[in-house]
């Protein structure tokens, strides 16, 4: 059974959520408020639901904290839907940013397809490695990267860049390409997105690896290092 955490304020939408995503065959826990969060950060989930708004803190807060221990993805339901929280929200990593109010059949289907196409779950008996040097790696499974003994954690969204990058080298992969395959077409990001995120990896890879995202003027991004291993 696939564990949810579902993080709502509201307790009455909160427990509705609850039920009926049990009713769906989900193993749901409840948490009202920040510091109750906080204090389940050590379970294992499948997914985590975020609401933005709460009495002790910010759902965009936590979610940092997550990706800091966890590759699960994550998903906002907000009353803040204009396109800055949006924005924010995608570029924090989020797979999903659904505004309230929502129809409840829209909520489980999304949820559905965070669940069955963003779970870090392995589908086979393989390991996606990428090799920056004899030492320094990327770990496509655990999302972490390996750069001078120190490891660094992806979000979702950085390690499907990265590995859209990798796996399409030599060819330039423009900013509109990467929007279609890792965001879709039912999200609301920019190409500014897109940079952000480059940003971030070039950041995390150090200044060794960071500049084998080589930027195509007028194009998008290509990756010039070495390429990927299936362990």
């Amino acid at each position: 059974m696939r564990k949810v955490f579902l993080l709502e304020d509201d307790r009455s939408l909160g427990l509705t959520l609850q039920e009926r995503l049990h009713r769906e065959g989900f193993d749901v826990t409840l948490a009202t408020s920040l510091s109750e969060g906080r204090a389940l950060l050590d379970e294992t989930f499948d997914l985590y639901i975020l609401d933005v708004g709460l009495p002790d803190g910010s759902g965009f807060d936590f979610s940092d904290e997550i990706r800091k221990r966890k590759t699960a993805p994550f998903l906002f339901m907000t009353a803040q839907s204009d396109a800055e929280s949006r924005l924010r929200g995608y570029e924090a990593g989020a797979t999903e940013f659904i505004p309230k109010p929502f129809h409840l059949r829209e909520f489980l289907i999304r949820v559905t397809h965070v669940l069955e196409n963003h779970s870090p779950t392995k589908k086979y008996d393989e390991s996606w490695i990428l090799p920056l040097s004899e030492v320094d790696e990327v770990d496509f499974d655990s999302f972490q990267v390996k750069v001078n003994g120190t490891l660094f954690s992806l979000t979702q969204k950085e390690a499907q860049v990265l590995k859209v990058l990798v796996k399409s080298s030599p060819k330039v992969v423009s900013r509109d390409e990467l929007l279609n395959q890792v965001w879709g077409e039912e999200s609301f990001p920019t190409q500014r997105t897109v940079d952000n995120v480059i940003l971030k990896l070039r950041q995390i890879l150090g200044e060794d690896h960071g500049q084998k995202i080589q930027s195509v003027r007028g194009v998008g991004y290509r990756w010039n290092g070495q390429k990927m291993e299936i362990k």
